[in-house]
């Protein structure tokens, strides 16, 4: 489940990177290629590589490839396009998932420039934002201790908020190149997904 949704953008509402702009992509089902496995997640979806484009066309082409390459579709084929079927649907779910997610889809637009986000050897964040989330932390202890619903879910709508204005600053930073304050951006907003499926944990014990 997301914690949060997207932010909106240009490719929401008819900008330069609106359905006209970008087709559904293109393929012939039945051949060995069904899909091309050396295309990046957004052009295998036949989206802009940005952080923000419309989430209606992701879910759209993601559908409209299942359809054509999903598995029980090649029961009856040889061996290969079975097989061929598997790993197509996989990749086509792969990509979809990295995308669908705020943090995976920066997370791979700076992949795709040599940049790794979430190395294991590079996780600090700033000291003021941990100093405010560990207040935060401290606030959800609290509130579930006290099975305090009403205070839970306000914590957990603040952390949204939060959240969707970090999506909104890592877009700009993506768009301007500004990679290591995307990069730390990143970092943040992989923290506040996980703070809100603890809140959201938390009310679905205390609310069942």
């Amino acid at each position: 489940m997301r914690a949060f949704p997207s932010p909106g953008g240009e490719g929401e509402g008819g900008g330069p990177d609106s359905r006209a702009s970008y087709p559904l992509p293109a393929f012939r089902a039945g051949v060995k290629n069904m899909i091309d496995f050396s295309q990046d997640y957004f052009t295998l979806l036949g989206l802009p590589p940005r952080y923000r484009f419309d989430p209606d066309r992701l879910d759209l082409a993601y559908h409209a490839l299942q359809r054509e390459i999903h598995p029980d579709r090649y029961a009856a084929a040889g061996e290969t396009e079975r097989r061929l079927a598997l790993q197509s649907s996989a990749r086509v779910n792969e990509a979809y998932r990295a995308l669908k997610d705020p943090v995976g889809r920066a997370q791979y637009l700076l992949s795709m420039r040599g940049i790794d986000a979430l190395a294991e050897r590079d996780t600090e964040l700033p000291g003021r934002f941990l100093e405010s989330e560990l207040e935060r932390r401290e606030a959800v202890a609290d509130a579930h201790a006290g099975r305090d619903v009403a205070r839970l879910g306000a914590l957990l709508e603040q952390v949204r908020s939060d959240a969707a204005a970090l999506e909104g600053s890592l877009a700009d930073q993506l768009d301007a190149e500004a990679w290591e304050d995307a990069r730390s951006a990143v970092r943040e907003l992989r923290f506040l997904s996980k703070v809100a499926g603890d809140i959201e944990a938390a009310l679905a014990e205390v609310e069942g």
